[in-house]
């Protein structure tokens, strides 16, 4: 409820955000109240209890401090998600730093060689007779969200009054325990750009066609598909968006709704792509455990996803009016 009226009322950026942050305020106040039977404990760890030691507790002011580096990381999200700001950073014409900074200087683009615009797209992949494919690297340093996470990172290191020298350490540390993580990660991008320069998608999209009806059972696949592969739902639907979007016009079906089916079949794939994974368990110290892992949520992730795939094939036919109407 929380998420659907951050996301009508005020806007995509911070909806899982607020909905985790209710979430464990709502879990606090309930554990005021219960107390579960069995507490798990780490090693010999002993957690004090509220009700036997409350002097053992951290004051207020402590766990307020200790929660901001994560107030510094939602806000710097949030404001990297602005359109104004986005557009400011990266010198746009409409931005007050237009003219002032140059593009080439803070979104700079280099089209990959014998790459760029010697791929041609073709009906039914797009409406046009014949679309040349793009390939332009854009370097949008100052603008990614990374450079608000990094900049969020860097402020709280004072805060939470870490040296400089310790902090270097961390940080080298962590990059030599993610070195393979990286790699993979960088892999697994590539084999999008593989699969969308190579039209293995479109392969894949133009294949599903054929279930005809039972389409948008598999458009949800498809999503999903797309986000196993690339590790993204924003990569997923650029994969598959304007696929799924001329399949669903030659098969009479609303395209917003199909869409959409990507798009939140997608979300099911989260469970299973490389990159989550191997960030997962790099993060909860399991290294090379990740087939493990991969092993255990596949058949949640599939049997999730079909659930989505039902529900998208009900909407095209008795919960129709579910589904908004598409603006003209």
């Amino acid at each position: 409820m929380v998420q659907a009226g951050v996301a009508n009322l005020v806007g995509p950026a911070l909806v899982d955000v607020v909905g985790g942050l209710v979430s464990l305020a709502c879990l606090a106040a309930f554990m005021r109240v219960w107390q579960p039977r069995d507490c798990w404990r780490y090693g010999a760890a002993e957690m004090p209890s509220a009700a036997t030691s409350p002097e053992a507790l951290d004051p207020p002011v402590r766990i307020v401090w200790a929660w901001m580096p994560w107030v510094f990381l939602s806000l710097a999200v949030f404001a990297w998600g602005l359109p104004a700001v986005k557009a400011g950073l990266e010198a746009k014409p409409e931005s007050i730093l237009a003219g002032i900074v140059p593009v080439a200087a803070v979104a700079p683009e280099f089209p990959v060689p014998r790459l760029h615009e010697a791929v041609a797209k073709v009906a039914p992949a797009t409406h046009l007779d014949r679309e040349l494919e793009r390939a332009v690297y854009r370097l949008n340093w100052l603008s990614a969200a990374g450079t608000g996470i990094l900049l969020a990172a860097l402020f709280a290191i004072p805060w939470l009054g870490i040296a400089p020298r310790r902090a270097w350490r961390i940080w080298r540390e962590n990059l030599a325990r993610l070195a393979i993580p990286l790699v993979t990660i960088a892999a697994m991008l590539a084999l999008a750009f593989v699969t969308r320069y190579s039209g293995t998608d479109v392969i894949l999209g133009l294949a599903m066609t054929r279930t005809g009806p039972a389409y948008p059972l598999f458009a949800a696949l498809l999503g999903w598909l797309g986000v196993a592969l690339t590790g993204s739902d924003t990569s997923s639907n650029a994969m598959f968006g304007s696929l799924q979007r001329v399949t669903a016009e030659q098969l009479g079906l609303d395209p917003l709704l199909i869409c959409t089916a990507n798009s939140t079949g997608g979300v099911m794939g989260k469970m299973i792509d490389a990159q989550s994974i191997v960030v997962a368990a790099t993060a909860t110290g399991i290294d090379r455990r990740e087939g493990a892992i991969l092993r255990r949520v596949f058949p949640h992730s599939l049997a999730l996803a079909v659930l989505v795939g039902l529900l998208v094939w009900l909407q095209t036919g008795p919960l129709a009016w579910m589904v908004p109407a598409s603006a003209p």
